[in-house]
């Protein structure tokens, strides 16, 4: 049966008007976004079966197009336009943080790196520049590795700080394989930039370590 069969107090698109995004589920707001389904399948039936074949929205949102595709009834221009909504979400979010919402709760910063990071497939490390308020000033990919390791330059981090004229900073970086425990190699880089940033006054807040849907705070695990 069509969702425009459906008595309307049930259908997807009314109920997230009267009732807001949060009353629906991960296939109806899926289904809002899909707008149609195909024969067969309702609209919310597809977003059901594209949450069970992806096992969850973090997989579904960082599935490559060719995996995307091979759900009937999914395209390249439904791939692209959820690429977009992805997007608008990353720019909305940093306009909040540069309007002056405070980066202090660990919950937000995290929230904000893992839509950051969000489907790269390599390993990047970003800072987030900070004024004396922890307010974000900017966010900045300085440095871009292979999948297992990134080449970080404490100089260039410095550099980029005092231009940003920050106060504080927050280092973040990805682990594409998906497992958020930092290695030795991280525990080294930390202390080194810990150090070059403290001879002009500039500190480090937090380093973490996001891997899909994990991250590891520094901060949080005494090891800053």
């Amino acid at each position: 049966m069509a969702i425009t069969d459906w008595p309307e107090d049930q259908r997807p698109r009314e109920r997230l008007i009267k009732q807001g995004a949060h009353a629906l589920s991960d296939a109806e707001l899926l289904a809002v976004f899909l707008r149609v389904g195909v024969a067969g399948k309702s609209a919310v039936d597809l977003g059901r079966e594209m949450v069970g074949h992806f096992g969850s929205l973090q997989a579904l949102f960082s599935s490559r197009l060719a995996d995307f595709v091979r759900i009937n009834g999914l395209g390249p221009a439904k791939y692209a336009q959820l690429q977009a909504v992805l997007e608008l979400a990353r720019r909305a979010l940093s306009e909040e943080l540069k309007a002056g919402a405070s980066l202090n709760s660990p919950q937000a910063v995290k929230h904000y790196l893992q839509l950051l990071f969000h489907g790269k497939a390599y390993e990047t490390f970003v800072v987030l520049f900070l004024d004396v308020k922890n307010r974000l000033i900017e966010s900045e990919e300085l440095f871009r590795g292979t999948l297992t390791q990134a080449s970080v330059y404490p100089r260039e981090v410095v550099k980029a700080a005092l231009a940003h004229n920050a106060a504080n900073v927050i280092l973040a970086h990805n682990h594409p394989s998906g497992e958020a425990t930092p290695s030795s190699a991280d525990r080294h880089l930390t202390q080194t930039l810990k150090q070059a940033l403290a001879l002009v006054d500039i500190h480090i807040l937090d380093h973490i370590i996001v891997a899909g849907t994990q991250t590891h705070s520094f901060a949080e695990h005494g090891q800053l």
